[in-house]
This record gives C-alpha cells, structure tokens and sequence, in this order.
C-alpha cells in the first residue's frame, strides 16, 4: 500500500492506492463502489490478468483515503485523473463496481468495465419514500439526532461531509453519460442484484454503443464468485 498527495480546486487528499504487476506495460484500474474500499476489489482480482499493471485506488472518504470536504461525482472523476497521471498510468482498462462506474464512466477509458453500475434512476420503494418523507420532516424541524434514524444504510456511520457528499451523488441519472460513453464497454452484473436491478445494466448496455453485457447468478458483489470468467473476457474483449 502506498498514498499520493494531490490538490484538486485547493483541496488537500492523501489517495491510498496499491499496484500489483509493476512491471506491466498496460495498465487496469479498479474503483470500488460506495462503502466499499480497494482491499474488495483487490482480493477478488489481483490473482488474474497477470499481463496487466493492477492499480486498486481507494476513492476519498473510503478506506485509508481520508476526506474532509463535501464532493461531487466530478470532484472524484479530477481527484482519480490527477492521481493516475501522478502514477504516469494509462487508460487501457478502467473497472468500476456501483458507484465506481460512474467514476470509470465519465474517465473515458479506451476499455470500460462495469460492474453492476450506478446511474440508472430507479423507483424507490415505498418504505424508502416513507423514511424520506419523515427524515424531510424532522430535519425542517430541526430535529437533526432524530433524521439520522432514517438515513441509508451505506451512509449511517459516516461523517457529515461524506453525507453530504452522499446526497450530491445518490440520485445522478448518468443514462446522458452512457449515451455518450464512444469507446469500447463490458457490462457485468448480478441477476439477483438488489441495489442495481439488472434491469438497469441491461438499460446501460443498450446506451453504450459498443458494449457487451452480460449476467451472472449472484447479488451486488457477484464478480466475488465469477472472477476467473470475467477476467478471461475482459481479456477477449479488450480492443
């Protein structure tokens, strides 16, 4: 494990990264999805593409990257470009799970991996509605102990400015941002997968032009179980 330091728009961030396969010459990157960290996303796959230079990067606010502001999904896309060129890294391969895809979306990548994506809006369930409703209402109130109650789960035990960051980025439609996406796309996902319907990565394929899409039989964290084949892809579909 190693940090860089880094300013973006006169914020100061410490980014805790790890490379694996130093040697390499092309590079694939791994960003986490939110709550989540690196360390996930490197045990799952730093056993395969042995012929690539592995950077795992923990985004701010998320395992040893500290953060102190709020940001926005901008903010990580410049913080994640600045770290990157410090590493004097490439763009070959960028891999995004959840709320790291987005990230990986809007790097533009020459190869765009997504797993089980954020950037679709989906309708929330009823007892998510109710909880907003009445965190709505206590915050009004000035009730701010009570309106924690009700806060997501990813979120509950995070500071204030990751809360606020939380809320810029939770309900971003990127359905523009995938329309957009010109290059080459893998779309993997889970079809149990609860926090981002399959529904929506087949939604994401269908905006990305030049995208593969396929399903696994698992949850959220299904590239945990299925990481052999989809590295074997990864290395089949690359241009």
């Amino acid at each position: 494990m190693a940090t860089k330091s880094l300013t973006i728009n006169n914020k100061f961030f410490e980014i805790s990264y790890e490379i694996v396969n130093p040697m390499a010459t092309k590079d694939i990157v791994f960003l986490h999805g939110w709550g989540s960290n690196k360390d996930i996303m490197k045990n799952v796959f730093s056993s395969y593409l042995k012929n690539f230079r592995h950077v795992y990067i923990d985004l701010p606010g998320f395992g040893k990257s500290k953060n102190e502001y709020v940001l926005t999904t901008n903010d990580y896309v410049k913080i994640t470009e600045e770290l990157l060129k410090l590493l004097n890294s490439s763009k070959d391969i960028i891999v995004g799970h959840s709320y790291g895809g987005k990230v990986a979306t809007l790097l533009n990548p020459k190869n765009l991996v997504l797993l089980s994506s954020a950037g679709i809006l989906e309708e929330k369930s009823l007892d998510v509605k109710i909880k907003i409703l009445f965190a709505k209402i206590f915050n009004f109130l000035g009730l701010k102990n009570i309106t924690k109650r009700f806060r997501s789960k990813d979120v509950d035990t995070m500071s204030e400015n990751m809360y606020a960051t939380f809320k810029n980025v939770v309900n971003e439609d990127f359905s523009s941002n995938f329309s957009n996406f010109q290059n080459n796309a893998l779309i993997f996902w889970g079809d149990k997968d609860s926090a981002t319907s399959l529904e929506s990565g087949k939604k994401i394929s269908n905006l990305i032009k030049k995208s593969t899409f396929i399903s696994y039989d698992g949850d959220h964290y299904f590239f945990a179980k299925n990481a052999k084949d989809i590295c074997e892809r990864i290395e089949n579909g690359i241009c």
